[in-house]
């Protein structure tokens, strides 16, 4: 793995990134020089990272730290949020997301997101909630096909077999962790190159929480997925690299054993040993 230094203004060692691997290790998503605000208030200040293909990415740091804004500009969230703006880049396979001819809805289709809290539509039936995406980008032409994509996506989300009679039934009768799971479901459906997951677990009871990162485990053989998480037990288990945020500055990013056995930050270590956080 090569690793170059950055600088930063704390006057602390520079945190060492990945900037590229040996082999055939590929690289689907990089972010450059990014910043963004609401407002006047910056809350990422020139982060710099690469994202693994078909790998788990987590990122972790106290609240506030940045976290979800980041993960927010990874799919031109960002820009709908109340006096949200960004600067820098971010390359998928090399593109410009935010480049002047690029349309946003289709960068949201190809870098899906699953939020903190289940979403599931209260008014739409299981079936339907995960239809909704796929008609609305049309990514079907026939009924039957209709069918095929939700099945499908439901036995990708490790739901189906819950649900396959009671396809039916409001979204809303399902438990919060089968909900996320739909949610995870619909998402997937519209057959995304990368995953975002804004804590996809903070809400859900351990066994719950579990049948989630065996999910996330099953589903990067297909999918890129960035995970932001307050678990660092969790970030553990389920990611190959993990960013470590502070105060919107990304200080330590590297393969999550190496980051949580020997940070190269001091910061790193006392956050990810419970020091302050």
């Amino acid at each position: 793995m090569l690793y170059e230094l950055t600088n930063n203004t704390t006057g602390q060692a520079a945190p060492e990134r990945v900037i590229g691997a040996q082999g055939n290790t590929k690289y689907i998503l990089e972010v450059v020089k990014l910043s963004a605000w609401y407002g006047k208030a910056k809350a990422v200040n020139d982060i710099s990272m690469k994202i693994k293909a078909q790998a788990i990415t987590a990122l972790i740091g106290p609240s506030g730290c940045g976290k979800s804004t980041l993960i927010r500009c990874m799919n031109r969230m960002h820009e709908v949020s109340d006096g949200g703006k960004v600067s820098g880049q971010v390359l998928l396979d090399g593109s410009d997301i935010y480049g002047r001819e690029v349309d946003a809805v289709t960068i949201r289709r190809r870098i899906g997101m699953v939020f903190q809290k289940p979403t599931a539509f209260p008014t739409m039936s299981i079936f339907d909630n995960v239809a909704s995406g796929i008609n609305l980008t049309r990514l079907w032409y026939r009924k039957g096909e209709l069918q095929d994509l939700v099945v499908h996506s439901l036995k990708k989300a490790a739901l189906w077999e819950e649900v396959k009679n009671k396809l039916n039934r409001s979204g809303a009768s399902l438990s919060g962790g089968q909900q996320q799971r739909l949610c995870i479901a619909r998402a997937i459906a519209i057959e995304p190159e990368i995953l975002l997951m804004d804590e996809p677990c903070s809400a859900l009871d351990p066994i719950s929480t579990l049948k989630i990162e065996e999910l996330m485990l099953e589903i990067k053989k297909d999918y890129t997925v960035v995970i932001v998480t307050h678990n660092m037990q969790q970030a553990a288990r389920v990611s190959d690299c993990t960013g470590f945020l502070l105060l919107g500055e990304l200080i330590e990013f590297a393969p999550t054993k190496e980051l949580f056995s020997v940070p190269h930050d001091k910061r790193t270590e006392d956050y990810i040993t419970g020091r302050f956080g």
